[in-house]
């Protein structure tokens, strides 16, 4: 039971991320942002795998390269695509555009790495462009065809190409390393790449002047929005299994817009309605695939 709470938090801190960079996005600039959010989620992550691993496992030569491209895609990219593109839209929006991740995961593992689609998850798949592509143009299919697409849905749809790039890379990081290890180099990684913008680019000043409420939200952003929501995640997927913990995946787009409507006060238009719909479904489609196969396999060796 505990497991189950802790899995439906995480994905409430999750879709309440959306929330949060929304809410500085007018007084934090994205450079600062992200590096602020990965310098807190890395202090914790750092401490979290002293005490659970009890040491930091090395790191041949082979991994250094991948792990440099997971923290350069998946932290550096993402987040300053992910704070830059909440500047022009709403958390909602960004957070069904973003529930992409894992079809566009499906799809290109599936092309590079010839992992087998079935039927279910190529209608899964199918839905959710459709709910994505209702979202994006703002129920306006047609604008898609004229490239009349917004700056901030382009820049958030970037967050998903680095997110792909970077679960690709993460495969060959987590052959050898745990996941808390490899979140934990890689964060770390990122947090140092984007040290560089944030110490040379003119506005590392801009600290002075941030509020309460700013200092919240970035803390927020680094300790639950990324390494408690990662920690519980994880512990779920030892516990109850990758499959019923990626559920809960689900429930992220529609905490972010139950979240934005009630702190952000946005509204619910027919375009995002209808589009998540479509996305959530296909999202659950997708995920639910293997489990309908096995449950199928069972049946069939059942009545033999």
């Amino acid at each position: 039971m505990i497991t189950y709470i802790k899995l439906t938090l995480t994905a409430i801190f999750w879709g309440g991320t959306f929330v949060a960079g929304r809410f500085i996005a007018s007084d934090v600039s994205p450079v600062n942002a992200a590096f602020l959010r990965f310098a807190i989620a890395s202090f914790f992550l750092i401490i979290f795998t002293k005490n659970i691993e009890g040491k930091f496992p090395a790191i041949s030569r082979k991994q250094i390269l991948p792990i440099l491209l997971s923290g350069a895609s998946g932290v550096f990219l993402y987040n300053i695509l992910f704070f830059e593109g909440l500047r022009y839209i709403h958390a909602g929006r960004a957070a069904l555009i973003i529930a992409l991740n894992p079809i566009m995961i499906s799809i290109f593992s599936a092309i590079l790495f010839r992992e087998k689609l079935n039927f279910i998850k190529g209608f899964g798949i199918i839905l959710s462009v459709t709910g994505a592509l209702v979202v994006i143009s703002n129920g306006h299919l047609t604008d898609i065809m004229g490239y009349h697409i917004g700056k901030g849905e382009l820049l958030i749809f970037g967050c998903v190409v680095s997110w792909v790039s970077y679960s690709l890379v993460g495969k060959a990081v987590m052959s050898s390393l745990s996941p808390l290890v490899s979140v934990c180099y890689s964060s770390v990684a990122g947090t140092a790449l984007l040290a560089i913008p944030f110490l040379f680019n003119g506005q590392f000043h801009e600290i002075i002047n941030y509020t309460i409420l700013d200092w919240g939200n970035l803390f927020y952003l680094g300790f639950f929005g990324t390494v408690l929501g990662f920690f519980w995640y994880y512990e779920g997927i030892n516990r109850i299994g990758a499959m019923k913990a990626g559920v809960f995946i689900n429930v992220v787009p529609v905490s972010a817009i139950i979240l934005s409507c009630f702190i952000l006060d946005e509204a619910i238009t027919p375009s995002l309605f209808s589009g998540g719909v479509f996305v959530i479904s296909g999202v659950y489609t997708t995920n639910a695939s293997q489990t309908i196969k096995s449950r199928m396999a069972r049946l069939i060796h059942a009545v033999r």
